[in-house]
C-alpha cells in the first residue's frame, strides 16, 4: 500500500472550504477559515466540521483503498454508548461501491444537550475498501455527514491521479439541519446530494444545523465562491430560535441576497421557505423538546399581530420579497418548502422537525424534479 498525500497532491477535497491542520491530520471545514473570528457560539464550529457533502475525489487503478480517520462523536452521561458515527461511502464511476461504518475515535461526554463537553481522547481507525474493479476509475470517498472526521492517512495499492474535469455545474446550497441532513442514511442520502446526482450538478453544501440565521459571513462566503447555481433554505431556525421579528426579518433577507448578488449578479438563485413543521406553522418560537421527544413551540400565537414569526408568516414574507425583487432580478426564484415535504407527511418527522432518511431521499427527488426541469430555475 502506498501513502497518498491528503494535501498538495492528486486528491481533491470537495465540499470543504478549508482544511484545518490538526495534531492528528487534516480536519475538513465547510466554511473558510476567516469566518471563525465572526461567531462566538461553539455550535457553529461544531456543525461546520461535520462534513456533510465532503468527499475525497481522485482517479486510481488501485484495487484496494484505506482511509485512516479520527472521528469525534458525542455521548450523554446516561447513554451506554456514543452516538452513531455514521458511514463512509465509496463511489466508483458514479456508482456506490461500498459502505463502511465510521470508527469511534474521540468521545465528547456531556451531562445533557448543550452542557459542557468533556473530551475522552480516542485513537484513529482505518476503513478499507477492497475488490475495486480493475483499471483506471473515478473515485469519490464520502465522509459521514454527522461526525467531525479528521483525515489521518490515505493509502492505495495503485497509482492515484487528480480527477479530470467533468463539466458539471457547481451548485452552492445553504440551509439548516434539514439541509445538513444528520438523520440521512449516509452521506449520499442527504437530499442535496440526491438532487445533485439527479440534476447532473456538483453540490457544495454549507448548511449549518441549528444556525441558518442569515449570518452575514455566510452571505459573503457565497458571494466569493465560484457558483453556477445557488439555493437558500430560510426560516426554520429563525422561527425556532425567535431571533427576528417581521420588521427585522425582511431587511435581513434583502441584505443577505444583496451581498450574494454583489458576487453573482446573474446566477440562478432559488430561495426556499421551510418544509412543513406542525408545531411552528401558526405558533411562534422559541421551541423546546417535550418528554415525548417531539418539538414544541413556546410562543404565543397572539403575538403574530405584533410581528412574531411563524412558518406561515415567513413563507408569505419570502414570497413577497422574491416577487418584488424579480422585477429587476429575473434569475431569482421562490419555492415553497412544502413542495419538498408537506403537512400530509408529518409522520415522516420523527421528532416533529427532522425528516427520516427515506423522506430526505424523496425531498431530493422532488427538488430535482422542480429545479432541474426543462422550465425550472436550474434549467
Amino acid at each position: 500500500m502506498r501513502v497518498v498525500p491528503l494535501t498538495g497532491g492528486p486528491v481533491e477535497l470537495r465540499g470543504a472550504l478549508d482544511a484545518e491542520i490538526t495534531p492528528a491530520g487534516v480536519m475538513p471545514r465547510r466554511l473558510p477559515a476567516w469566518t471563525k473570528e465572526q461567531y462566538q457560539d461553539p455550535s457553529v464550529y461544531g456543525v461546520t466540521v461535520m462534513p456533510s457533502g465532503v468527499r475525497l475525489v481522485f482517479r486510481t487503478d488501485a484495487r484496494e483503498l484505506e482511509l485512516e480517520v479520527l472521528t469525534s462523536t458525542g455521548q450523554l452521561d446516561g447513554d451506554p454508548r456514543p452516538r452513531p458515527t455514521g458511514v463512509l461511502e465509496l463511489l466508483v464511476n458514479g456508482t456506490l461501491a461500498g459502505r463502511r461504518q465510521a470508527p469511534v475515535g474521540n468521545v465528547l461526554r456531556m451531562a445533557g444537550p448543550g452542557s459542557v463537553q468533556r473530551l475522552v481522547p480516542g485513537e484513529p481507525g482505518t476503513v478499507r475498501f477492497t475488490g475495486l474493479p480493475a483499471g483506471m476509475k473515478d473515485v469519490e470517498l464520502w465522509l459521514p455527514q454527522q461526525t467531525p472526521t479528521e483525515l489521518v492517512a490515505l493509502r492505495a495499492d495503485g497509482d492515484v491521479l487528480p480527477p479530470l474535469p467533468d463539466g458539471r455545474r457547481r451548485w452552492v446550497h445553504h440551509g439548516s439541519s434539514i439541509s445538513h441532513c444528520i438523520e440521512a442514511d449516509g452521506p449520499t442520502g442527504t437530499w442535496p446530494v440526491v438532487a445533485a446526482s439527479l440534476g447532473g450538478a456538483e453540490v457544495v453544501n454549507i448548511s449549518q444545523a441549528g444556525n441558518a440565521l442569515l449570518d452575514p459571513y455566510i452571505a459573503r462566503t457565497i458571494r466569493d465562491m465560484p457558483a453556477d447555481l445557488i439555493s437558500l433554505k430560510v426560516g426554520i431556525n429563525i422561527v425556532g430560535l425567535a431571533v427576528f421579528r417581521l420588521r427585522t426579518f425582511g431587511p435581513a433577507v434583502h441584505g443577505f441576497l444583496d451581498t450574494i448578488r454583489d458576487g453573482h449578479p446573474d446566477t440562478p438563485l432559488l430561495l426556499m421557505s421551510p418544509v412543513s413543521c406542525p408545531a411552528l406553522e401558526e405558533t411562534p418560537g422559541p421551541t423546546t423538546t417535550g418528554p415525548d421527544g417531539k418539538i414544541t413551540a413556546l410562543g404565543d400565537p397572539a403575538e403574530v399581530a405584533t410581528g412574531a414569526l411563524t412558518l406561515a408568516v415567513v413563507r408569505a414574507e419570502l414570497e413577497r420579497i422574491v416577487t418584488a425583487r424579480q422585477k429587476r432580478d429575473p434569475n431569482l426564484h421562490y419555492l415553497d418548502g412544502r413542495v419538498l415535504l408537506g403537512p400530509e407527511e408529518a409522520a415522516d418527522l420523527a421528532d416533529g422537525l427532522h425528516p427520516t432518511a427515506p423522506a430526505y431521499r424523496r425531498m431530493g427527488q422532488r427538488f430535482a424534479t422542480h429545479a432541474f426541469a426543462h422550465d425550472g430555475p436550474f434549467r
